[in-house]
């Protein structure tokens, strides 16, 4: 099956995906009037104030927005009534397609992009509404033009940052959902060649075609987009065309949606595939009514006739419940989970075989936010040299003693090091940063480089620990960092990271560092019978993140933490591990430590980690198949894989890392502008070098075209 990255292959893109790609962005904004990609001959993005012709007007583009489905969106306005619209422009590139196939899909694209009653009557049943469908009569491009839903979203986007929707939400988008598809299944409808039709299929229902508009009082409204019969003719033909849906595949791809909207992600984090609605484990267990109308809804168990008996079927739902249907052990660690009989999972396999429409969703919902996820990239300043104002001065700035930004600083980037870099970033200006260290007596009491930059000692800081601030300080994150815990990890023999299934939670690394699990068999029978042996950093910084995040703070195990679990350097604990593996014996160890130190070794397994009942999250990714690594991959090979910056979004041992800065105007803003350095591109891919974890994905990785472009 094609992947979205395969789309314009004619196209030398050097991130392999031309329409996502930021040079066309970049070329329009650097070079007036230009029409193609200077690197590849992508068509470049419209410019501002570029003005589109229809036959209702004509609108003048305001700003690129971003990405979504097969079309790249602007803001615009009408110029007669200065109205708001979204234009999505949609590309017919002369490299893939001819010029017979040019003509007819804009013909087509004329006759039916956008749809609406045929009585004309005007009510809301949450479809977007079309004012226009424009194609280009010379150039390769066509213009849906759009009413703007204000304060709207992707579900996508919304599923990215806000997490798992409750079971109560998602019957509301089900409801939501369900009363538009019966409007477009039944109604008599016109598209805009006059023609009309009773019903149509959306035929492209997935998270990044529906929007989510949320008013203050938390209420929320889905309106559904991009439906097929207009979106799939900008698919290039070498490309597998999806066969015509039908409106029971609109049932199905609403209940796909809804599940990872429950279940608060599309893919396993594990495998890196979407998440398979017939694996029980991959389902939330707090409303079983819910999830056994879902099941008919995706054609797991009988389907439902049509949209309206789906709909009457889910109002009748009796509230959602609490009811667990795994069976727990005395230890609370294994789970035992009702399976599908045998039949049911084959009429799963065959309902899914059958989803002749739903190619397109699959295809695009591998990874909801990929058609997006370089826009912040693509915003940002390029280069240090670009950063305008950078005042004149000598500034000293602190963080921590063995703090990671203390550590990474030290450490070779682009045949020099970053500190070295970084202590005069632009040579043009004659502003230098200077970095001096502090330690902290005990990081509950004043947090000593904070303090610094409170009593005007120091410039700025740079720090995780910022729970002490004043309001007279300013924070800004350029980063993010992360605790890694790993077990002893030999990939010839059975090990403890195979056993544990290359992952842990919070609870039991809580019970594991203050002493109440002492033997790995009490998180599973399954484990050796083996004394666990708790290590730590000996860093402070990352032992407050710990205490932080899996201790919550909790005095009581502060304090059997601090009694039962030795401090260790965390090369000298992965040397250990290796010691012990060497000598042929299976070592019960457990430890963590900072990314910068512990993702480019292998004596280690890095495991995954989950929070509650939430999945397992594996952030390090092998390089090669993009996906998350697993205990049968050969972590020896350091440059095979990588920190996937989407991913880590949701790792429960995440966290930013700021620059604080005084508020007061009358100094000079050497923090801010330190600050906003380091949140170039040039600021970012540097950073990712020496371990810290980017604030936006970069095309491909480190390595890529993205960093090397950058002086």
């Amino acid at each position: 099956m094609a992947s979205f990255e395969s789309f314009y292959q004619e196209y030398p893109c050097s991130y392999n995906s031309p329409l996502s790609c930021d040079r066309p962005f970049q070329t329009a904004q650097q070079i007036k009037g230009a029409k193609f990609c200077l690197e590849c001959g992508f068509p470049a993005t419209l410019p501002q104030e570029a003005e589109i012709k229809g036959s209702q007007g004509t609108y003048q583009i305001a700003s690129f927005v971003g990405v979504r489905g097969l079309g790249r969106l602007y803001s615009g306005i009408q110029l007669k009534d200065k109205q708001p619209v979204i234009i999505k422009e949609y590309l017919l590139p002369n490299r893939c397609f001819n010029e017979s196939e040019t003509l007819k899909r804009k013909e087509t694209f004329k006759r039916v992009g956008g749809i609406s009653l045929a009585d004309s009557r005007i009510q809301n049943f949450r479809l977007v509404e079309t004012k226009e469908a424009i194609a280009d009569e010379k150039g390769e491009r066509c213009y849906l033009i759009t009413k703007g839903i204000e304060s709207s979203q992707t579900l996508g986007k919304y599923l990215i940052e806000k997490g798992a929707m409750t079971s109560t939400d998602v019957r509301e988008i089900l409801n939501q959902g369900l009363q538009t598809l019966q409007f477009l299944h039944t109604q008599k409808l016109r598209f805009p060649s006059n023609q009309t039709q009773l019903g149509i299929t959306h035929g492209n229902i997935n998270l990044d075609s529906t929007l989510i508009k949320v008013e203050n009082n938390q209420k929320f409204s889905i309106y559904f987009c991009d439906l097929a019969i207009w979106e799939n003719l900008f698919i290039p033909p070498i490309i597998a065309q999806p066969a015509p849906a039908r409106p029971e595949q609109d049932l199905e791809s609403l209940g796909l949606l809804a599940f990872y909207l429950w279940a608060g992600r599309t893919t396993n984090f594990l495998s890196n595939q979407p998440l398979d609605p017939r694996d029980n484990q991959q389902w939330p267990d707090t409303d079983s009514h819910l999830k056994r109308f879902l099941y008919r809804l995706i054609g797991l168990e009988t389907p439902f006739e049509n949209a309206e008996a789906a709909r009457q079927a889910l109002l009748q739902l009796p509230k959602e419940d609490h009811v667990n249907s795994s069976v727990r052990s005395s230890s609370g660690s294994q789970v035992v989970e009702k399976r599908l009989p045998m039949p049911l999972i084959l009429l799963g396999i065959l309902a899914l075989l059958l989803l002749g429409g739903g190619i397109l969703y699959w295809l695009l919902g591998k990874k909801t936010d990929s058609p997006n996820q370089y826009i912040q990239w693509s915003r940002l300043v390029r280069n240090f040299s670009e950063v305008p104002n950078v005042p004149s001065g000598q500034f000293t700035y602190t963080g921590e003693k063995d703090s990671t930004w203390s550590y990474v600083l030290t450490q070779p980037v682009d045949n020099s090091r970053l500190g070295d870099l970084l202590t005069r970033p632009k040579p043009d200006a004659t502003a230098t940063f200077n970095y001096e260290s502090v330690l902290s007596a005990n990081l509950n009491n004043p947090i000593k480089s904070i303090e610094e930059v409170q009593t005007n000692k120091k410039d700025f800081a740079i720090t995780s620990l910022v729970n002490q601030i004043t309001d007279k300080l300013t924070k800004k994150t350029i980063a993010y960092d992360g605790l890694i815990v790993f077990v002893a990890f030999n990939k010839r023999d059975s090990n403890l990271a195979n056993a544990l299934g290359g992952q842990i939670n919070i609870e039991q690394l809580r019970q594991i560092y203050t002493g109440k699990i002492t033997n790995w068999q009490q998180i599973s029978s399954k484990l050796p019978n083996l004394p666990v042996k708790p290590f730590a950093p000996t860093e402070p910084e990352a032992i407050s993140k710990f205490q932080e995040i899996v201790l919550k703070n909790a005095p009581q195990d502060e304090a059997l933490f601090t009694a039962k679990v030795t401090k260790l350097d965390t090369t000298k604990t992965q040397n250990q591990i290796r010691s012990e593996t060497l000598e042929g014996r299976t070592t019960g160890i457990i430890s963590f430590g900072i990314i910068s130190k512990t993702w480019k070794q292998c004596t280690g397994y890095p495991l995954a980690i989950a929070d509650g009942k939430k999945s397992a999250i594996q952030p390090l990714f092998q390089r090669r198949d993009r996906r998350s690594i697993n205990p049968s991959d050969d972590l020896c090979q350091h440059d095979d894989y990588y920190v996937d910056v989407t991913t880590f979004q949701s790792y429960p041992l995440g966290y930013p890392i700021f620059v604080v800065y005084p508020k007061d105007s009358s100094r000079l803003p050497g923090g801010s502008t330190f600050a906003q350095m380091l949140t170039t591109r040039q600021g970012q891919c540097l950073l990712s070098k020496v371990g810290l974890v980017a604030l936006q994905p970069m095309p491909d990785d480190i390595n890529s075209y993205a960093c090397k472009s950058v002086p």
